[in-house]
């Protein structure tokens, strides 16, 4: 059921986005806010709590791993004071003692460090897997409205690309930052330890480290921001220009496709490239600070050595030592424009899941069991933008079993009063009522699957025709598929195909035509029993003899449910129970087609035109 829901949500979004002129709902859009770093940092941190106990691990061989690695400049030590003291007369059985603890050190840091980066690997895949099922839970609990105003490639672009640089993000550099900041601080303590005069010379540097540092974070920061949010332009822009290729062709757009996509395409270099060289300025200018550093340390180690003040060994450990202590500090620089990124991304991807969802159901929300089809729409107004109303006191009632059909121009407000029905929108005032109860005090799951609808746009997917058709009816028989394909018209065509029902339909149905996805979306409505039914130019994309083939089937299908048509082409409702016709979000006339005829008004003027 969850599927139909998006299904039906994704296809009705998109309807609206075509066929309807109306403003844009309040939900949020804009990626250029000030970013909340502290507040990213700490949701993807929660991310990893999930999995404390590979955290834990990892902490454990990130701790173990760097202080196993430090232990190696002291042994180097000992072993060149034992050389320097020796005078020609050096215990070698010493020095190798300490060379080969050295090495014993090493090669377990080694491995431990191995170890720690396939465990973080495991998990940054798990959080990405994780991070990806929510969005996408999320994204079918979203309104049509959100739909509505984000484009699909921006939305795939927080599915795919951001979480991917999260991952990367979390399986690197959590482990590099994490690794760096024991190295700092066991390398100071070090430091410290050997000579704290020593260490007066590395602070000399420190200061301008972390000023500059400073500095650059708060120039990049919206950098990233602006990239992330330019490649999901870019993607939406291309995802839209995919799938309208052949209009493209058809009104020979190639050239202005071209320039338009080589304005964004430029737009999404330049931000990547205003990110990417401040981001890379850094790394090199904090290296240059280091060796500064060292050079003062050098410089130092040297006068203090000649005034007996510390050993040969001492300086060789503590140039080791603070090479370790800057390294840390130069490679967390490099990999800056990194963390950034991913903050950004991470930014895109909460700022979705914070997104508002459909209105819960009320508390004690009804159940729709035995639907008799009786509508009543009582005086709604509704709007997309609160200043403009799109419909204005609308009044309709239907009777069980009845068939009414909605006709009006295009943007008149014909699909918003189905998005109202729905639920997909709730109406700013009046009541919609089903069986004499207001459809806001019923289970929105309940009352969706109460309707089944045949929309004008098709939707397939990749998969068998058997599977397509019980689409909506995963328990179906395969005779009742048949059965379902008989009443549409197209099971001849199927049993032509060399596998028949297992015939697998490519993605979007690229190898039938527009017409036979009709036909199976069709078919897959009539498997499911609904007393309820949505019509919107089911027939539209069939020739005219199939469409009168088809109609008898329908009739079929719409007999004894409650019936709503949305048409553009007035022959196909003649027969209607009740004709309502919207004009510019009023309801202008209603009635039987007859009635409307002799009126000689709006519905006349239109099913004239279309004779004449």
């Amino acid at each position: 059921m969850r599927c139909i829901k998006i299904f039906i949500c994704r296809r009705w979004a998109y309807l609206n986005n075509n066929r309807e002129v109306k403003k844009v709902p309040p939900f949020s859009t804009k990626t250029d806010k000030p970013k909340d770093t502290k507040k990213a940092i700490s949701r993807l941190l929660k991310y990893i709590w999930r999995f404390r106990f590979l955290a834990v691990a990892a902490v454990f061989l990130s701790v173990f791993s760097n202080v196993f690695a430090l232990v190696g400049p002291s042994l180097s030590g000992n072993a060149i004071d034992i050389i320097a003291k020796g005078k020609g007369n050096v215990d070698f059985s010493k020095v190798y003692y300490y060379a080969g603890l050295m090495l014993l050190f090493y090669v377990a840091s080694a491995v431990m460090s191995y170890i720690l980066s396939t465990l973080m690997i495991v998990m940054g895949r798990r959080i990405s897997n994780q991070m990806r099922k929510e969005v996408f839970d999320k994204l079918t609990k979203l309104p049509v409205g959100y739909y509505d105003v984000n484009q699909t490639g921006d939305i795939i672009s927080r599915v795919s690309y951001d979480i991917d640089v999260i991952n990367t993000s979390l399986s690197t550099d959590v482990v590099q930052i994490a690794s760096s900041f024991i190295t700092v601080l066991c390398s100071l303590g070090m430091m410290i330890y050997i000579s704290p005069k020593l260490v007066l010379s590395v602070f000399v540097t420190l200061p301008l480290s972390i000023i500059y540092t400073r500095y650059m974070t708060k120039k990049t920061r919206p950098l990233f921001a602006k990239r992330s949010k330019k490649y999901g332009s870019l993607n939406g822009f291309s995802e839209e220009m995919f799938s309208g290729h052949k209009t493209i062709q058809a009104y020979a757009h190639e050239e202005g496709v071209i320039n338009d996509f080589d304005a964004i395409n430029t737009e999404a270099a330049d931000a990547f490239f205003d990110a990417d060289y401040y981001g890379t300025i850094i790394g090199p200018s904090v290296g240059f600070i280091n060796n500064l550093s060292l050079a003062l340390v050098a410089v130092a180690g040297a006068v203090f050595y000649l005034y007996n003040l510390v050993s040969i060994g001492q300086i060789s450990s503590f140039v080791l030592y603070s090479r370790k202590f800057s390294g840390p500090v130069n490679e967390i620089a490099n990999m800056y424009n990194e963390i950034l990124s991913a903050l950004a991304a991470g930014e895109r991807v909460f700022r979705l899941l914070d997104e508002k969802e459909e209105t819960p159901d009320v508390p004690d929300a009804l159940s729709l069991n035995d639907v008799k089809g009786e509508v009543c729409v009582k005086n709604v107004t509704f709007a997309y933008d609160k200043t403009k109303p799109v419909l204005k006191k609308i009044n309709i009632n239907a009777a069980p079993g009845s068939i009414t059909a909605i006709v009006g121009e295009t943007g008149a407000g014909k699909t918003t009063i189905i998005n109202l029905l729905m639920r997909f929108y709730d109406a700013d005032s009046g009541e919609i009522l089903i069986d004499g109860k207001d459809i806001r005090n019923i289970k929105r799951e309940e009352l969706r699957r109460a309707y089944t609808m045949v929309l004008q746009d098709t939707w397939v997917f990749k998969g068998t025709i058997k599977d397509n058709i019980a689409y909506a009816k995963e328990d179906a028989s395969f005779d009742e598929i048949v059965a379902a394909a008989k009443a549409a018209r197209i099971h001849s065509y199927i049993m032509s195909l060399p596998q028949g029902y297992d015939t697998v339909i490519s993605e979007d149905g690229g190898n039938i035509s527009k017409g036979q996805k009709q036909l199976i979306t069709i078919a897959r409505a009539m498997l499911v029993n609904s007393n309820m039914l949505i019509l919107d130019e089911a027939t539209s994309n069939v020739d005219t003899r199939t469409e009168k083939a088809i109609q008898k089937a329908m009739f079929e299908l719409m007999k004894g449910k409650t019936c709503f048509v949305i048409a553009h082409r007035l022959s196909t409702i003649r027969n209607a129970d009740c004709i309502l016709v919207v004009d510019n979000g009023t309801l202008a006339e209603s009635g039987t087609h007859q009635e409307l005829i002799e009126k000689r008004g709006l519905y006349y003027k239109m099913y004239m035109s279309q004779w004449l």
